[in-house]
């Protein structure tokens, strides 16, 4: 068995056992371990308030010779990430089904407010003037991130005129979409444990043209950021077979409307013309409801009548 599962099988076996302070170590170490890795015992234990010695007995409690020995099982813990199952079985194992849906919404207020305190502004104005310089912006996000990339390349293609979603499943594919990336254009890479190689492959090439790259990822460790000049870090780790991307996807908002600010007149514009077109072909004048008002309820209420 390796030694980040033996810490967590460790955890779970012995949490029961635990001490109320061990217990918030526990806790603490499932929900922030990228964090305690960097944290000596005293450090750790101030954080979740108990003493050196208290974090020193809950090593040993976990069957550790030491705090050393320990955290070099919370290092390999890091290093290999936890599996979701994992994650999972630790966190919600000892989560009554009722308090679930409290404890899962908590857990993504939790990651908004993190990426809050640790985001770096001077980054995120950073990509803000990165794109509003670029000829052409590529945006890539695959499997669980895909939604994220498309979030994203709607809203730029309301202020840009030259988006390009990267959409494919085959790393070949991807280098002929950007086949003309160059060093006036961006790459936005979107990448979440676990990271996607075919993404960072797609970054690596962009910044071999001399493209301006952009990253959005969990950790200033994320390999993402290997060839990136901006990276926009947003905290998306959860407990459960689900990825949390609530934060990252705060991100972009944010970034949608700063650029919409910068270029306010050309959204307008756009806006303009597409609501011309949408009357004129009547786009959504059998697909799109407003409100359900009385004008409504009447309509259906009318040919309930006509069918008697």
């Amino acid at each position: 068995m390796e030694q980040s599962e033996n810490l967590l099988s460790r955890i779970n076996q012995q949490y029961s056992k635990l001490s109320k302070g061990q217990k918030r170590l526990a806790s603490y170490i499932v929900d922030n371990y990228d964090k305690a890795v960097f944290l000596t015992a005293a450090r750790l234990g101030n954080k979740v308030g108990v003493s050196e010695s208290t974090t020193v007995r809950f090593a040993t409690q976990l069957g550790y010779s030491g705090f050393p020995e320990f955290h070099r099982a919370l290092e390999e813990l890091v290093i290999n990430k936890l599996n979701s199952i994992q994650r999972m079985e630790v966190t919600y194992g000892r989560v009554p089904q009722a308090e679930i849906l409290d404890k899962v919404l908590q857990a993504d207020i939790d990651k908004i407010k993190q990426t809050m305190e640790s985001l770096d502004h001077n980054a995120f104005d950073l990509a803000v003037e990165t794109l509003l310089k670029a000829k052409t912006i590529y945006v890539i996000g695959i499997r669980s991130c895909a939604p994220l990339a498309h979030f994203l390349s709607f809203y730029l293609n309301l202020i840009f005129e030259d988006v390009r979603l990267i959409q494919t499943s085959s790393a070949s594919e991807i280098f002929e979409q950007m086949i003309r990336i160059g060093e006036k254009d961006v790459i936005i890479g979107i990448s979440f444990p676990r990271y996607s190689m075919r993404t960072l492959k797609a970054m690596e090439f962009a910044n071999n043209r001399n493209a301006k790259v952009i990253t959005l990822t969990d950790s200033i460790h994320s390999p993402m950021n290997l060839y990136s000049s901006c990276n926009l870090i947003a905290r998306s780790d959860m407990a459960s077979i689900v990825d949390s991307l609530v934060a990252p996807l705060s991100v972009i908002n944010a970034l949608v409307v700063a650029l919409c600010m910068k270029k306010q007149q050309d959204v307008v514009d756009t806006l303009e013309s597409m609501e011309k077109i949408w009357d004129e072909y009547q786009v959504y004048s059998n697909d799109e409801i407003n409100s359900v008002d009385d004008t409504v309820k009447l309509k259906f209420t009318d040919m309930g009548e006509e069918d008697e």
